[in-house]
């Protein structure tokens, strides 16, 4: 996208608030107006100028001092599964995918809940409620998919992801915390890697990387990894 399509669009940026990330530091966000229609096409654009969707906005890290956050996208073509990827793949063969049209099964929320409560406990998402899941995993755009996984009749994933011009954003996955083996986490990147390479997508976008934030340090294992760096994609080392 060309600076002169953004300086045409509205945008609203928040107040200074405390870092999710980063402890002590202070983080702004910019949001694309809502009142903007988005398009596929539009969407696409801003994602590859470093936005990101959460429920119903479009938005990026806007910080005064700090640009730690960085967008980070998956080669597709160029990824080749390491030892440790080939066994996560070959672990979860047992599983099977449903995509679905909405989320209304009781039983999506109640897996939610058990993620959020194990893997997030004391952060930004805990508790988890029902407004919460509703605003920011069931609300969807025109692009967006859900795809369920099941070990026989049995829910143990999910995966909220964008399908978008040229590549596949993965907006959100939850997961049974309770099948650590599996490594579900990482085998539902490698489901949406797959899957980008069938609709011959050249990217995932994987959101926000950033290098002081351990929770963040699992997207560099998926290489070859492209980094947002002074408005310019470029590979990370």
């Amino acid at each position: 996208m060309q600076i002169e399509e953004l300086q045409r669009l509205h945008f609203y940026q928040t107040s200074p608030h405390p870092c999710s990330y980063l402890e002590g530091l202070e983080a702004r966000t910019i949001f694309l107006d809502p009142a903007v229609p988005v398009s596929r096409a539009l969407y696409s654009r801003l994602v590859t100028v470093g936005f990101r969707r959460s429920g119903a906005h479009l938005y990026r890290p806007a910080c005064d001092q700090c640009q730690a956050c960085l967008s980070c996208r998956i080669r597709v073509q160029d990824f080749v599964a390491n030892k440790r990827f080939r066994r996560i793949w070959k672990r979860n063969q047992d599983l099977h995918s449903r995509q679905l049209s909405h989320l209304d099964d009781p039983a999506f929320f109640a897996l939610y809940c058990r993620y959020i409560d194990v893997r997030h406990a004391g952060g930004d998402m805990h508790p988890p409620s029902r407004e919460q899941y509703h605003s920011f995993i069931e609300t969807r755009s025109d692009s967006t998919q859900f795809h369920a996984f099941y070990l026989q009749d049995t829910l143990v994933a999910l995966a909220v992801m964008d399908e978008l011009d040229h590549g596949l954003s993965a907006m959100y996955s939850f997961f049974d915390p309770q099948l650590h083996s599996r490594s579900l986490g990482s085998f539902m990147i490698l489901w949406q890697i797959e899957r980008a390479r069938s609709l011959e997508l050249p990217y995932v976008y994987l959101g926000y990387w950033i290098k002081e934030c351990e929770k963040m340090r699992y997207k560099t294992d998926f290489r070859p990894l492209e980094l947002l760096l002074n408005d310019k994609w470029v590979l990370l080392g």
